[in-house]
C-alpha cells in the first residue's frame, strides 16, 4: 500500500505544480481560466482530424468558420507551419458557387526571405488616398489595406481591446473603434478609425444628442484618429438597435459612452441627426468641415433606393462620402436574434455588387474608398473581394481567432472563455495584451503575404489590380459563370487602367507618397 500513496502524492504534488504553471503563464488564457483542465481542449484539437474523420464532421462544415478556416488563423497568428498536407479535402467538381483563381503562366517572381529586397511585414498600402475626392485636409493613404473592423469596448473586454490596438500599431493596420466610443484602451500607438453610432457614445451631450464640439474636442486630443465612421447598421443585426445591460455598464464604460453607471444603455435602430441620403450627405460634410478628416460610413444592404439616391446625389451635388463599408448580412454581432443574424441583410457579394454598381453608374467607383467586411479575413476570400471593387478589407471575428477565440460563441452571455468578450476579472486576467498584440499583428501580416503571393502568382503587384477576370465561378454540374452573370450585372465591372498598372508598380516600390 506504501507505494500507492507515494504514487497519489507525486501526483498530486504533479498536479500542483500544473495548477501553479498555469496559473502564472501568460501565452494561453484558456489554461489561465480554466487550470488543468484546460489541457484537455488542446489534447482534443490535437486530435480534432482523426475524431472529425471518423465520428464528427469534416474540416470545413463548421460555420462560422471552419477548421480549416481556423487552424489557418491559429497557425499564422503563432508564426506557426501553416500549411496543409496531402492536397485539398474539398470537393471542388461538386461544389456550388466555388471560387477558383486563374493563375498567370508566367507569374512574378519576388525576393525570398533572406534575399535583397525582400520585405518581412508585407507592406500593402491602400491604392487610394482616403479623402483626396472631397479635398479633406486630413486625407491620407491607409498603410495596410486589411485592418480590424469596429469592435466596441463594452462588447469586448478592456484586455482585448488593448490588445487590439498594440497589434494594430505592429502591423501598421487600422483599428476601428466600434460604436461604444473611444477608451483609453484604444490609446495604445494604434491608428484609429473613430465610429459614430445611433446612440452617439462617446460623442453626445447630457440629453443623449450628437456634440459636434465633444466630436472636435475628442480628435483634436486624439491625432491616432485618421477617419470617422458614421455606422447606418451592421451585418450582424441591421435595422436593429443595441443594449448593454446595466450589469455591464461600469464605471469606465460610462465615463468612456458618456452615460450613467450601472444602467443599461441602448442604441436606437435609427439616427437622428439625419433621415435620407441627403440629410446624410449634410452630415458627413458637417464633421468633415469640423474635424478635417476623411468622413465614410458603414452599412449593411437591404432596400436599394437609399443607394441609388446616395450615389445620385453624390456625384451631382458637391457632396460625398470618403468611404463606404459594406458589411455582408454574413458578419458578426456579440448579441442579436437569430432571425436577424439569420435572415436580415443581403450577403456582401450580393450587397457589394448591387452598391458599387450604382457608384459606377455615377462615375464615383474610383473616387470613393470602397470597403468589404463579413467573413473575409482569408486570402481567397479577400482577394475576391478586390476583384468585385474593393479597396480595403476589415476584419474582426478573425482578429478575435488571432487573439485567442476558440469559437464558443458565448459572446452574448459575459463567460467568454477565452477572456475577450467578457469583463470578468478572472476571465480577462488570461489575456496578455502584449503577447496577443504580437499573434494578431503576425494573423495580418499573414493575410497581406498570401494575398500578395496570390496576386504575383496572377503576375501582377497590387490586389488593385484583381479583376473579375481573374476568377471563375465553377457550379456542381462542371460548369463554370462569370463574375457578372452570376450577380445579375447588366454591365461589366471596371477593369484595370493601363494607369493603374503603373500606380501599384511605384506604390509598391515606395514611389508613390503616403
Amino acid at each position: 500500500m506504501l507505494w500507492l500513496w507515494i504514487s497519489l502524492g507525486v501526483l498530486l504534488l504533479l498536479l500542483l505544480a500544473l495548477l501553479v504553471h498555469d496559473l502564472t503563464q501568460r501565452r494561453h488564457a484558456i489554461l489561465h481560466n480554466f487550470p488543468i483542465i484546460g489541457h484537455f481542449r488542446y489534447l482534443l484539437e490535437a486530435i480534432g482530424p482523426e475524431l472529425r474523420q471518423y465520428i464528427v464532421t469534416d474540416n470545413d462544415e463548421e460555420r462560422p468558420f471552419s477548421r480549416d478556416q481556423r487552424r489557418w488563423v491559429y497557425a499564422s497568428s503563432k508564426r506557426e507551419n501553416n500549411y496543409f498536407g496531402f492536397g485539398t479535402d474539398n470537393d471542388i467538381e461538386h461544389a456550388s458557387n466555388y471560387l477558383i483563381l486563374k493563375h498567370a503562366a508566367f507569374p512574378l517572381i519576388k525576393p525570398e526571405p533572406g534575399e535583397p529586397g525582400h520585405d518581412p511585414n508585407y507592406r500593402l498600402p491602400c491604392a487610394k488616398v482616403m479623402g483626396a475626392h472631397r479635398g479633406r485636409a486630413r486625407a491620407f493613404r491607409p498603410d495596410s489595406l486589411v485592418y480590424v473592423s469596429g469592435m466596441s469596448y463594452g462588447s469586448l473586454g478592456s484586455a482585448a481591446v488593448e490588445a487590439l490596438n498594440r497589434g494594430c500599431q505592429i502591423a501598421g493596420a487600422l483599428q476601428n473603434t466600434g460604436e461604444g466610443g473611444l477608451s483609453d484602451h484604444h490609446r495604445h500607438g494604434g491608428d484609429l478609425i473613430l465610429q459614430i453610432g445611433t446612440a452617439y457614445f462617446g460623442v453626445r451631450d447630457a440629453a443623449g444628442r450628437f456634440s459636434l464640439e465633444r466630436l472636435v474636442e475628442t480628435v483634436q486630443g486624439t491625432p491616432e484618429i485618421r477617419a470617422l465612421e458614421i455606422k447606418l447598421s451592421q451585418g450582424g443585426k441591421p435595422g436593429l438597435g443595441g443594449l448593454l445591460p446595466g450589469s455591464k455598464v461600469t464605471p469606465e464604460i460610462a465615463r468612456v459612452r458618456g452615460v450613467e453607471p450601472g444602467k443599461t444603455c441602448h442604441s436606437p435602430a435609427g439616427h437622428r441627426e439625419f433621415h435620407d441620403a441627403d440629410s446624410l450627405l449634410d452630415f458627413i460634410e458637417r464633421l468633415a468641415a469640423a474635424t478635417g478628416l476623411p468622413v465614410g460610413i458603414k452599412s449593411a444592404v437591404g432596400e436599394m433606393p437609399f443607394w441609388v439616391d446616395l450615389a445620385r446625389l453624390s456625384a451631382t451635388t458637391g457632396r460625398a462620402p470618403d468611404f463606404i463599408v459594406i458589411d455582408g448580412g454574413e458578419g458578426g454581432t456579440g448579441a442579436g436574434p437569430l432571425v436577424y443574424t439569420d435572415h436580415v441583410a443581403l450577403p456582401f457579394k450580393l450587397g457589394f455588387t448591387r452598391v458599387y454598381r450604382e457608384f459606377t453608374r455615377q462615375g464615383l467607383h474610383d473616387k470613393i474608398v470602397f470597403v468589404g467586411s463579413g467573413k473575409l479575413g482569408f486570402p481567397i476570400d479577400a482577394l475576391f473581394a478586390c476583384a468585385l471593387g474593393c479597396d480595403l478589407i476589415a476584419v474582426a471575428r478573425e482578429a478575435m481567432l488571432a487573439i485567442g477565440c476558440i469559437q464558443a460563441q458565448r459572446c452574448h452571455t459575459g463567460h467568454c472563455p477565452a477572456g475577450i468578450a467578457t469583463h470578468n476579472r478572472w476571465l480577462m486576467a488570461g489575456l496578455e495584451p502584449t503577447l496577443k498584440a504580437a499573434r494578431l499583428a503576425n494573423y495580418l501580416v499573414s493575410l497581406r503575404m498570401e494575398m500578395l503571393k496570390l496576386c504575383h502568382t496572377c503576375g501582377v503587384e497590387h490586389p488593385d489590380l484583381i479583376s473579375p477576370d481573374h476568377f471563375e465561378i465553377l457550379d456542381d454540374r462542371f460548369g463554370f459563370s462569370t463574375v457578372e452573370s452570376v450577380f445579375g450585372l447588366d454591365q461589366p465591372l471596371p477593369r484595370p487602367t493601363p494607369d493603374a498598372f503603373e500606380r501599384a508598380r511605384m506604390l509598391m516600390n515606395g514611389t508613390i507618397p503616403a
